[in-house]
This record gives structure tokens, C-alpha cells and sequence, in this order.
């Protein structure tokens, strides 16, 4: 009997699914990422922490939630493979922007 486990953030940190990057050249070729093997800079955000902690005790919520698009910077995150699922942990400060 095989239960998925769920990993669950820790204050500022977002568990992310990396997206596949997919390059199309002008004649219609695709060409996958795996051929470049460069870590991905895309993906969806899978769970959410509590918020960061200021100084003083208080929490900032943070500005993403469970199933938006992101962009973070390439070597922010930490890679983690859990149930043969490859995911990234990051904190709220590497992520660039929100895909709409």
C-alpha cells in the first residue's frame, strides 16, 4: 500500500513543480529542454508556507498560492525528489514574478 506524502513548507518557502521549457524554432522544430540540461526557471506552486517572520513576532502571508505560475531565479532553489517526484524549495525572495 503505497500513501503520497505531502511535504509542507517551513515560513517563507514554496514548493514548486518545475514547468518543462520547450523551444520551437522558426521552421516548427521542437527542441525539449533535456537537450540543453539547464535547470528549469518555471514552474507551479505546489504548497505554501506560514509567511515570513519579521522581527518583532509578526507574519507576512505570502504573495503566492498553490497553483500560480512562477518565474525564480535559476540558482535559488534547492532540488528534492520525493515519491519520484522531482520538486524545488524556495524561498518567497527568489521568486521573480507571477505568470497571469
Amino acid at each position: 500500500m503505497s500513501t503520497k506524502r505531502k511535504i509542507i513548507p517551513l515560513g517563507d518557502r514554496v514548493l514548486v513543480r518545475a514547468l518543462e521549457a520547450v523551444t520551437k524554432t522558426k521552421s516548427g522544430i521542437i527542441i525539449p529542454d533535456t537537450v540543453s540540461k539547464e535547470r528549469p526557471e518555471q514552474g507551479v506552486v505546489v504548497e505554501v508556507g506560514s509567511g515570513r517572520t519579521t522581527d518583532t513576532g509578526a507574519i507576512i502571508a505570502p504573495h503566492v498560492k498553490i497553483g500560480d505560475e512562477i518565474l525564480f531565479s535559476k540558482y535559488g532553489p534547492d532540488e528534492i525528489k520525493i515519491d519520484d517526484e522531482e520538486y524545488f524549495i524556495l524561498s518567497e525572495t527568489n521568486i521573480l514574478a507571477i505568470i497571469r
